[in-house]
């Protein structure tokens, strides 16, 4: 996110004004997550980041949504129940806030993977009314950590290339509400500078 920041002529900081907070926050897991040897995939991400930010609550339900649907069947079971939690509790904030009842697809292909750990969810969800406030402040970033984190270790083939997955997928979901200005090239210069930067 430093990269971004100076890319985008901010102050160099790891919590950069043009990227929305929470998608900001899966980058920085995403990177602390990632083996050294797999990190550079991530780079070609830094500048589709960039003027993606708003008020739309919708972004931080997007990006929690991305998170669990990813981690859902991949992490060790008790971080499944988490998951699984965390899909329902986005969905139904998202109804609220789009009026539609309906479950996205990626959730219930998620869900399905899953159905042990859908139904404690849904039995432990049943009657539970989840805020929008209470989402946006508690369960987002939390569903964000527990999923990057339990990506990082569970037992799967390359989990380096389901986070890199995970960050690109919730960029292009925050880009698709926010449509921001098609990402300019990177000045070679400019990019040679950061990364001088970084190494210091």
């Amino acid at each position: 996110m430093e990269l971004a920041s100076y890319l985008a002529g901010e102050r160099w900081s790891d919590h950069p004004a043009c990227t929305h907070p929470l998608l900001a926050a899966v980058a920085r897991l995403v990177n602390d997550h990632t083996s050294d040897a797999a990190r550079h995939r991530l780079a070609e991400l830094i500048p589709s980041v960039i003027e993606v930010t708003g008020d739309d609550p919708r972004l931080d339900v997007r990006i929690a949504l991305r998170c669990a649907t990813t981690a859902l069947p991949v992490v060790a079971h008790e971080r499944q129940l988490a998951m699984a939690v965390s899909i329902l509790s986005a969905e139904h904030v998202l109804a609220g806030l789009d009026g539609n009842a309906g479950m996205a697809e990626r959730s219930r292909e998620a869900l399905a993977q899953v159905p042990e750990a859908a139904r404690w969810a849904a039995e432990f969800g049943r009657g539970v009314r989840v805020s929008l406030k209470g989402f946006r402040r508690y369960a987002a970033p939390n569903t964000v950590q527990l999923a990057v984190r339990g990506i990082a270790r569970a037992c799967v083939p390359d989990p380096d290339a389901l986070l890199c997955d995970l960050l690109a997928g919730a960029i292009a979901d925050c880009r698709a509400l926010v449509r921001p200005a098609p990402a300019e090239v990177v000045d070679p210069a400019r990019w040679a500078d950061a990364c001088r930067l970084t190494t210091r």
